[in-house]
């Protein structure tokens, strides 16, 4: 579990600090274009990209060092959001492929997924470690 979590951690911290950077990651169109489609282009793009990648170098960094876990579950769901937006708001531009495949942007969107499942699969893991079983009503332990 160690593992998955530093290993986890450092992609989501990686991906969350190039999004400082213009230009430089390979989802600042599409952070872009669901912002601007969402907030009618009121929100200014930079300011967008800051926030979400604060966002994920936050996550990034508890799930990397174990801390915070169960209070990184609320932004986690904003990041859940953001991550999974663009494949309702921009399907035509994700799977442009041969045959509707997912071109990059699209095999980008489904790596976070990925992420996002085995991020929430960390936090449950450490919500759990820290309460007490109990015998259920079913007769097993919980």
């Amino acid at each position: 579990m160690r593992l998955l979590r530093i290993s986890m951690g450092s992609i989501i911290l990686l991906f969350g600090f190039l999004k400082y950077f213009p230009g430089v990651s390979p989802a600042e169109h599409m952070v872009e274009t669901v912002s601007r489609m969402l907030t009618l282009g009121l929100m200014p793009d930079r300011l967008v990209m800051v926030g979400f990648a604060t966002v994920e170098c936050v996550i990034g960094l508890s799930v990397i060092t174990g801390v915070g876990l169960r209070l990184v579950i609320y932004p986690m769901a904003l990041w859940a959001v953001g991550i999974l937006l663009p494949l309702v708001l921009m399907p035509g531009e994700l799977f442009s492929g041969p045959d509707h495949m997912p071109n990059l942007e699209g095999q980008y969107v489904l790596k976070d997924v990925i992420l996002l499942t085995a991020t929430m699969v960390i936090a449950d893991a450490a919500v759990r470690a820290g309460r007490p079983r109990t015998y259920g009503a079913s007769g097993t332990w919980q």
